[in-house]
């Protein structure tokens, strides 16, 4: 079994280590928190008061 350079070591390791800070910074940016004032505006629409 051939044995690989140990420059392609090096390249394969960044390439993975590139490939993992994508998907950790698309991850971080693609969540949304919700906004709590926005969810009370939409709990006081669902009551309705009739006196």
């Amino acid at each position: 079994m051939p044995q690989m350079a140990p420059l392609s070591w090096l390249y394969l390791f960044m390439f993975f280590i590139m490939i993992f800070m994508m998907f950790n910074l698309m991850n971080y940016f693609s969540f949304m928190y919700k906004s709590k004032e926005l969810e009370q505006k939409k709990n006081m629409k669902l009551y309705t008061w009739k006196w």
